[in-house]
């Protein structure tokens, strides 16, 4: 609350620098555990994540963990012998791709892989459209083909079945060798079956009998080449799933550089008595540094000479900046706000508390990889069976003497019927229009993971500063002395609005925006202050003169007016205490009953007599309350979890409606408290806003941070909410609930559907042509399913 001050505080000036760039320095270095960081390529599914951690925790002395989600793998336990090379060695041989974690490169492989995919479902959907028409009204028409007609198609197919469809036959290939099968089999095999069996049908020449039943009738002969069709739209609709799949996939991968942005890039050392500005990384244990008024501390330390205001809010959620002198410790990342520090360095690098954060949320990410989706359960059984169905159905007929022709094309309805398009899109095309409107209300879901954890989770867990309050101090009321010197409420106001209009505290900021606001209301601060400015207001700025700061308590400043010098003290009540200044006893129940509901009180004093007090407070949002109720009529356990005090704490969950109130909880053990909620049974659901959430937002099994919270938070989070009004939590479970229920409604029709159809293509009753179609039809259903969540409406608006 104390006015700016600088000074050096004993050191020799040197020129300011900004340390505003991003650095990840302070992660890089005496790690807490050695390790090598991988990113991994040739990844389709969960399966494969599993299939690489499996190798390479095969090697000796090693620990891996493979997050597909992110598409990184962390090695630790090498030992002196061995690294990254020999990591990669062990990938490689499993048949995927590595490269060792580049600096600044975080999201390289990711934009490589969405840029890959993107390419080819161009080129896929460029040549698949014409193929199509061309396809059915030649196949279709006799009448209107011409010589050649079928190597046209052939011609136009080629690079789809063997270029766009390229990652789904290394994907295959891979499986074979490993001898496993993954939805990359299946869409293979049917594609290169479609394929190869037109071009035999082309060169067998015309069957000896009528063409196909089609519904209507008896299509002509020829009409082989329409499964060319079904190979090319296979593939595009696959390719357009693993586009926007791997586009969800690319946002979350960057909580450790996110988390270097805070972090200064040079440090002002103190060595032989000079400041010397050094890299970060030069800083060593022990050394002494300065850090002056506005500037990041470095690392994590103590103070050794100075007493400043350092702001903590983004490491600790507190929204009053902590009072620091001698002694006391201070946080890497946070900002010193009014006076100049001498800090000796405590933690350097990857053992400062900012550090550990982002290890614990990597960790706590890297655990959600390994949770298969519904698509991959049902695939792994699946594929596999379909597969040897084909094979019965085409051993069966030839068992039965019919011929080759009649054989492969029950075996074709089969891999065509069952090729698992609808399955494939089950998931993307729900989570594109469920992320699409969700857009359009404020909500952000980055991926599938988002969805699972909303069909289960139980409780949710609320942050206090700057989630279900707005962050920012502000006036509730202003209380006068009874028998004090000033004798109107709005003089008393002005008179501390004129002490502190330069100061960034955020007390002093509530007090002068609450005179301000008093001005534009009113036309005036206060008659009774009898100086008048420029159109009636009163203006008591050039009255006040010698404002002080007193570390860790207030301010003392001198007023002037009609030739009289006052003194006037404003601060703690401690302040006063020690100043001999007497608290008269309706201020002094004011402050305590300010304390009690978890209010901030200060105290104004002139001359030596109090003249009144202000309770300032951090406000609940307007829309806290409802938004709580909401998730509790959903059947949520809601509770609050907050570093502040037991008493503010207590006051706003009251005012809110929690169910639970979780207290004075330190910045790294938010995430273990999110575990202790989960070791009693409970899926838990985490909002939160800042750097000291992250960690706990990636813990819990849904991670939801509101906007105005930094950019690791975010990152750190499934769900990113956008609007302001906290409704947009209980809309987001909703909206994620319902998109998770039409994702397995798509699901269930896919599996139930090849569940029908596979007996009736393998009695022959359905040819590849009607199979084609059939399987399309599904993929329609699954489509239009999906665009259902488009009338998906905020329960607020209801």
């Amino acid at each position: 609350m104390s006015t700016d001050t600088t000074g050096t505080t004993g050191t020799n000036d040197i020129e300011t620098t900004a340390a505003t760039s991003a650095s990840s320095t302070l992660l890089s270095y005496g790690g807490l555990d050695q390790r090598v960081e991988l990113d991994i390529s040739g990844m389709t599914c969960a399966a494969c994540a599993n299939r690489i951690e499996r190798k390479l925790n095969k090697m000796e002395g090693v620990r891996a963990t493979v997050n597909y989600a992110t598409e990184r793998a962390v090695v630790t336990g090498l030992g002196p012998d061995r690294g990254a090379a020999d990591a990669i060695a062990t990938v490689e041989k499993a048949g995927y791709g590595a490269t060792e974690v580049a600096e600044g490169q975080e999201t390289a492989g990711a934009d490589a892989r969405v840029r890959m995919l993107r390419n080819r479902l161009i080129v896929a959907a460029f040549l698949t459209v014409p193929l199509g028409d061309v396809a059915i009204v030649l196949a279709l028409t006799p009448h209107m083909r011409f010589p050649g007609w079928q190597w046209l198609l052939v011609l136009l197919s080629l690079p789809v079945v063997f270029w766009a469809a390229l990652p789904f036959h290394k994907a295959a290939w891979r499986n074979l060798r490993h001898g496993s099968t993954s939805m990359d089999t299946l869409v293979s095999l049917g594609v290169l079956s479609a394929f190869s069996w037109s071009v035999i049908s082309i060169l067998l020449g015309a069957p000896d009998r009528s063409g196909y039943w089609l519904g209507y009738g008896i299509t002509p002969t020829g009409a082989d080449s329409l499964y060319l069709e079904v190979a090319s739209a296979v593939t595009t609709f696959l390719l357009a799933g693993r586009y926007f799949e791997a586009r969800s996939k690319r946002s979350a991968r960057s909580v450790l550089s996110a988390l270097g942005d805070l972090a200064p890039t040079t440090v002002r050392v103190i060595r032989e008595g000079r400041e010397v500005v050094v890299p970060l990384a030069e800083l060593r244990v022990g050394e002494r540094f300065l850090v002056r008024p506005g500037e990041r501390i470095a690392t994590d330390g103590a103070v050794v000479v100075g007493n400043s205001a350092v702001d903590t809010s983004m490491m600790t959620g507190e929204p009053i900046p902590e009072q620091v002198g001698e002694g006391d410790r201070v946080l890497g990342g946070t900002i010193n706000t009014t006076g100049a520090l001498i800090v000796e360095a405590r933690q350097i690098g990857a053992h400062t508390q900012m550090a550990q954060m982002a290890a614990t949320a990597d960790q706590a990410q890297a655990r959600k990889a390994r949770v298969q989706t519904l698509v991959d359960k049902v695939v792994a059984v699946f594929v596999p069976t379909v597969i040897g169905i084909a094979l019965v159905t085409l051993g069966a007929w030839f068992l039965a003497g019919a011929g080759p022709r009649t054989a492969f094309s029950a075996a074709l309805s089969v891999l065509i019927i069952a090729c698992p398009c609808a399955l494939g899109l089950a998931t993307p095309t729900a989570l594109m229009v469920g992320v699409g409107r969700g857009g359009q209300l404020g909500i952000l879901i980055k991926g599938p993971d988002a969805l699972e954890a909303s069909g289960v989770i139980d409780t949710v867990v609320l942050d206090k500063t700057g989630t279900l309050t707005t962050g920012r101090m502000a006036l509730e009321r202003t209380v006068l002395a009874a028998d004090g010197p000033v004798a109107d409420a709005a003089e008393l106001l002005a008179l501390a609005a004129a002490v502190e209009r330069h100061s960034e505290h955020p007390i002093a900021r509530a007090i002068t925006e609450a005179a301000h606001a008093a001005e534009v209301a009113e036309g005036e601060t206060a008659h009774a202050a009898g100086l008048a400015g420029p159109e009636g207001r009163v203006d008591l700025a050039g009255a006040i003169t010698e404002a002080g700061a007193l570390p860790g308590q207030g301010v003392r400043a001198r007023l002037e007016r009609d030739g009289v010098v006052s003194e006037i003290l404003i601060g703690t009540p401690a302040l006063m205490a020690a100043e001999g200044t007497v608290l008269p006893a309706d201020i002094a129940k004011a402050l305590e009953a300010a304390t009690a509901d978890g209010r901030t009180g200060v105290v104004l004093a002139l001359d030596g007599r109090v003249a009144g007090a202000f309770v300032v407070s951090d406000r609940i949002k307007e829309s806290a309350a409802g938004a709580v109720a909401r998730l509790k009529a959903m059947g949520l356990r809601t509770v609050l979890l907050t570093g502040d005090h037991e008493v503010a704490a207590r006051a706003v969950g009251e005012s809110v409606g929690v169910d639970e109130v979780i207290a004075e909880v330190l910045p790294t053990d938010k995430a273990a408290t999110i575990e202790r909620l989960q070791a009693e049974g409970r899926r838990v659901a985490m909002v939160g806003d800042g750097i000291n959430d992250a960690a706990a937002l990636a813990t819990a099994n849904l991670g939801l941070a509101v906007v105005t919270g930094t950019d690791v938070a975010m990152k750190s989070a499934d769900i990113i909410l956008v609007r302001k009004s906290l409704d947009v939590v209980p809309d987001s479970i909703a909206l994620s609930r319902r998109t998770l229920r039409t994702i397995r409604g798509n699901l269930v029709w896919a599996f139930a559907y090849n569940v029908a159809a596979i007996p009736l293509a393998a009695a022959g009753l359905l040819n590849p042509l009607i199979s084609g179609i059939a399987m399309s039809l599904s993929s329609v259903f699954v489509v239009s399913n999906s665009m259902r969540l488009r009338r998906f409406e905020s329960g607020a608006r209801r």
